[in-house]
């Protein structure tokens, strides 16, 4: 995307204090950070870290969010980007009583959008003619990635996409967002599993809503000394205390 001047945009993503509090609980507190546009950025803590808040921030779709949070050059949530942004929530986000192909069919017509070969992708074209209700926790959560995939985003939010799925499934998963991430998109995808961090090219580490580090894989373990990446952010956690 081009900046003032003629310049390149290669941030996708950039938040700048951001601050997002639910009821008595400070979900986020003061967060800044930027992802760099074309990269895989791995959001990683435990559960309650913020993850799925910050993700939901950047979507547009939280409330009460103060601070600056700009998504591809725009303020997050502005309207000119819901055919830019893909996200793909904790919880499966499509029609039960549909099959997934009749999903697919849906939700490209919103994006007024070809569905291509995004079952493929997913390892789910075989299932196509089935009714989600009848498919597994995992293939639910496939037929969602899917739904966030059509129109090619140039931002995907991937909010726990391998969660529940067997570790073959999670490596192709992997492969397919290095694949994306090579054809140009940006991808943001949380996890708690924090093994999961080697496939990525950033990684944002949060803890209580607090923003612990932000840093590439190579740098984790040259900072901390391990290759263990649960060790690691203990050992992060303790450099700070």
């Amino acid at each position: 995307m081009a900046g003032e001047h003629g310049r390149v945009d290669t941030t996708a993503v950039s938040a700048e204090q951001v601050e997002v509090r639910r009821g008595h609980v400070q979900a986020l507190a003061g967060v800044s950070l930027a992802v760099p546009a074309g990269s895989v950025t791995g959001l990683f803590g435990p559960s309650g870290s913020g993850k799925s808040t910050l993700m939901r921030s950047l979507a547009g779709v939280q409330a009460g969010v103060k601070g600056r949070l700009t998504v591809l050059g725009r303020p997050a949530g502005d309207g000119t980007l819901r055919r830019e942004v893909g996200y793909m929530t904790q919880a499966p986000s499509v029609y039960e009583d549909l099959t997934v192909a009749e999903n697919m069919r849906y939700f490209a017509r919103l994006h007024d959008a070809q569905e291509g070969d995004l079952l493929q992708r997913v390892d789910l074209a075989g299932q196509a003619h089935q009714l989600v209700r009848d498919l597994s926790g995992g293939q639910r959560a496939r037929v969602s990635l899917a739904a966030a995939l059509i129109g090619r985003p140039r931002l995907l939010l991937l909010d726990e996409p391998t969660v529940g799925l067997d570790p073959l499934l999670r490596r192709d998963l992997w492969l397919l967002f290095r694949e994306l991430a090579g054809e140009g998109a940006t991808l943001v995808v949380s996890s708690h599993v924090l093994d999961e961090a080697r496939h990525c090219d950033e990684l944002v580490l949060l803890r209580e809503g607090r923003l612990v580090a932000q840093l590439t894989p190579a740098e984790l373990v040259s900072r901390t000394g391990t290759e263990d990446m649960d060790e690691a952010f203990v050992r992060l956690i303790e450099e700070r205390s």
